[in-house]
């Protein structure tokens, strides 16, 4: 005869803890009900909380607390109800023209164009909320009243903001994707592009910096193929494009993200492109 399974609030503590992984989950934050119909998934996820670094969770319940990051639920992203469209001018408490950095990491770029633009307001968008916790850790320090950090995957994006909400967009070193021969995971492919477009103003501008080769080369072969006009572009940032761009662009292209600095350390050349949609 089959056993009943054990609930899964009284799940054993593993030897040499000394909270159980659901205690853990529970006293960071995690929510439940976000888990869905995962059913046997459960105990993987479990064994994921156990084994996931402490400062990880700490930084997950401090996002919580944070008043500058949004962490839509799971049912929000799924159902297309997202309670953000349209009313970031109430959160920032004015109308000022949004810039998004999609897939931003730390959050460096959307820091240091805050500092520059203080009457524009930024987001940064990333899925990995242990790494946009620096950024809002360092605007709530900083008092940064312009930024904002979005937990969500990028593919979900036009959920979150209104037709003509946005008017720039960065994208800075984003992942090259080196397999994917179509495109269709590239950030900076005419399929995500097309989803830029519909929260973007008429005027927008999409940049992209990157250390990649790979990116570069094949972002500048495939929008002019879809008939996306490249404004500026540039294989080595500091060493042809910052000679011939006036001094508040180049502080611009001087704020340095994580991966840049490693990637420079590295002797890798900085590329640059933007796009007019």
């Amino acid at each position: 005869m089959s056993q009943s399974p054990i609930p899964i609030d009284q799940w054993a503590t593993p030897a040499g803890m000394t909270k159980s992984p659901i205690q853990r989950a529970n006293q960071y934050g995690f929510r439940w009900h976000h888990i869905g119909r995962l059913g046997a998934k459960i105990p993987k996820f479990v064994a994921q909380i156990s084994s996931m670094p402490k400062y990880k969770l700490r930084r997950f319940a401090e996002n919580k607390s944070f008043e500058n990051v949004f962490e839509p639920s799971i049912a929000e992203v799924r159902d297309k109800k997202s309670p953000f469209a349209g009313k970031w001018d109430s959160h920032f408490g004015n109308e000022n023209p949004i810039t998004l950095e999609l897939g931003c990491g730390k959050g460096e770029y959307t820091l240091g164009l805050a500092r520059m633009y203080p009457d524009r307001n930024f987001i940064g968008v990333d899925i990995k909320g242990a790494r946009i916790w620096r950024g809002a850790k360092t605007a709530t320090e900083e008092g940064l009243k312009n930024v904002a950090f979005l937990r969500t995957r990028i593919e979900f994006i036009e959920r979150f903001f209104n037709p003509g909400e946005v008017s720039e967009i960065w994208l800075t070193f984003s992942d090259p994707q080196p397999k994917d021969e179509k495109g269709k995971r590239k950030l900076t492919a005419p399929v995500f592009l097309e989803r830029y477009r519909k929260i973007m103003s008429e005027t927008a501008i999409v940049h992209v910096k990157t250390d990649s080769t790979l990116l570069y080369d094949w972002t500048m072969e495939a929008l002019p193929e879809a008939n996306y006009n490249i404004e500026i572009h540039s294989a080595d940032v500091y060493g042809d494009l910052c000679s011939r761009v006036d001094e508040e662009f180049q502080e611009v292209m001087n704020i340095k993200t994580f991966y840049e600095r490693r990637w420079l350390k590295e002797g890798a050349l900085i590329k640059y492109i933007r796009v007019r949609l």
